[in-house]
């Protein structure tokens, strides 16, 4: 979708539908001659409560009043709820071209969360659809505003269809979306926006003693892909940001094979590598003039007979010793390898997004990721950035006891504790021990990562971790 902010009036834009918003007792600010908008909000039918719609017609134009709620309360995210609610009415009502009247007052926050909640919502995967039963969508976008906000404006379009094109990742079934196409996917946008592609087969990924990945990837036939990406404008500066990925493009659970309901949706268990990819794409688009690096570790996590068998004993690339006690904890396993590869590659800022546990949905549902770390600044600039951005984080702790419950009987380390006891702080105990003294932050996203009935992500992936990970890189440009 086409993005762009001007400075023209709404019906000097040739938009076909124009959205105003309302706030609590507050009157229309640019009301129609011959035509009051106003009078919708006086007799009722017009409310100015979050997620309330009225639509009329004036001046040759459909007009959509969409509620606000009260001034004090309105920031980014619900400038995303109430776009994404305009977004869906004007869907119905056949608009091509939507013009938001950007309210007297509000940040360029609230501008680009009005972008980006139109552009998701609009979002629709339809690769695999043969019925031609889609009714249209909006196919351009403008923000009129008194003020010039072309540059929030456009730089959260680029966000949004980053998001998107992460959801399009996600959705894809898993036939499809092999590691192979991840790698191919990111050679491509490699190819489009001047990042530094790299790719690692099996033979390498075993060459270089990855024996935590390799032993994960061991059970399929589809070849494991270290997929590395660089970012290294000229000019650019401050610390070198990793961004790991864990990338399972399909979580039978191997040997410890998981239940069969729901299976189907580990297709998603490739999220954070999927979030990852088009981050760093984005933050090149963007021309953040920031060093970067993606590592996503890219495999299937299947039962067969090559595959792990609960009792085996890995060797990762540090030479930990691992003591497979469930071969379903398997993306602690990759992400070993992957975020000593991410430090070996000069790596000195770390935030790695996963799908990790299912305890940590039981603990936040699909409101919160897990955010873990051991650095106590850096965690805090990630729960600054997740905040900007409208992908909450929320830190739990690590303890000298949790780490003890990871320790090994025939290994240095176990990768699962069979008393299933503080499931997601043990996981990242277990990263942990591969970042070293680099400033490192998990996010766990097995919550937020699909199917979060999100006003603009409702069904499917969320692509969560997209805007969180560009906001991340944005905090370390160095001061302009």
């Amino acid at each position: 979708m086409l993005a762009r902010a001007t400075t023209d009036a709404p019906l000097d834009t040739g938009a076909d539908t124009i959205a105003v918003g309302l706030f609590e007792g507050e009157a229309v600010a640019h009301d129609l001659e011959g035509a009051p908008l106003q009078a919708l909000v006086d007799s009722g039918e017009a409310r100015p409560g979050l997620r309330k719609l009225a639509v009329t017609h004036a001046a040759g134009r459909r007009w959509i009043l969409a509620g606000l709620g009260r001034r004090e309360e309105f920031d980014a995210e619900r400038a995303r709820v109430a776009a994404a609610v305009v977004a869906g009415r004007a869907k119905e009502l056949g608009t091509r071209s939507l013009c938001w009247e950007l309210p007297h007052h509000v940040d360029h926050a609230a501008a680009a969360g009005l972008v980006e909640g139109t552009v998701m919502a609009a979002y629709d995967y339809r690769a695999y659809k043969t019925a031609d039963d889609d009714d249209g969508a909006v196919e351009e976008l403008t923000v009129s505003a008194h003020h010039d906000v072309s540059a929030p404006v456009e730089r959260a379009g680029v966000v949004a269809e980053a998001v998107n094109a992460a959801r399009d990742l996600q959705n894809a079934p898993a036939n499809e979306m092999t590691p192979s196409a991840l790698a191919h996917r990111a050679a491509q946008l490699a190819a489009e926006t001047g990042l530094v592609f790299h790719v690692m087969d099996r033979a390498a990924i075993v060459a270089a003693g990855m024996g935590a990945f390799a032993g994960v990837a061991q059970g399929s036939h589809e070849e494991p892909q270290l997929i590395t990406l660089r970012h290294e404008p000229e000019g650019a500066g401050g610390p070198v940001l990793g961004l790991v990925g864990k990338a399972v493009t399909f979580d039978a659970g191997g040997i410890s094979l998981k239940p069969g309901a729901k299976m189907s949706e580990m297709k998603f268990d490739m999220s954070g590598g999927a979030a990852v990819l088009e981050a760093i794409g984005a933050i090149a688009r963007l021309g953040l003039p920031v060093r970067a690096l993606a590592v996503i570790g890219a495999t299937e996590n299947l039962p067969s007979g090559h595959a792990l068998k609960p009792g085996d004993i890995v060797r990762a690339s540090t030479g930990t010793t691992i003591e497979i006690i469930n071969t379903d904890a398997e993306g602690r396993l990759v992400l070993a390898d992957c975020l000593a590869h991410a430090v070996a590659q000069g790596a000195e800022r770390l935030v790695d997004v996963a799908t990790l546990t299912g305890a940590i949905s039981t603990t936040f549902g699909s409101t919160h990721a897990g955010l873990f770390g051991n650095d106590d600044g850096w965690c805090a600039a990630v729960s600054a950035a997740a905040a900007r951005a409208g992908e909450l984080v929320w830190r739990l702790p690590l303890h000298a006891e949790y780490a003890e419950a990871i320790r090994g009987r025939y290994a240095d380390i176990a990768n699962a504790v069979e008393n299933r006891k503080a499931g997601s702080i043990v996981a990242a105990e277990f990263l942990k021990r591969f970042v070293g003294e680099i400033p490192w932050a998990h996010v766990d996203i097995a919550g937020v990562a699909w199917d979060t009935g999100k006003a603009y992500a409702p069904k499917g992936g969320t692509g969560f971790g997209v805007k969180l990970l560009i906001e991340v890189a944005d905090d370390l440009v160095p001061a302009r």
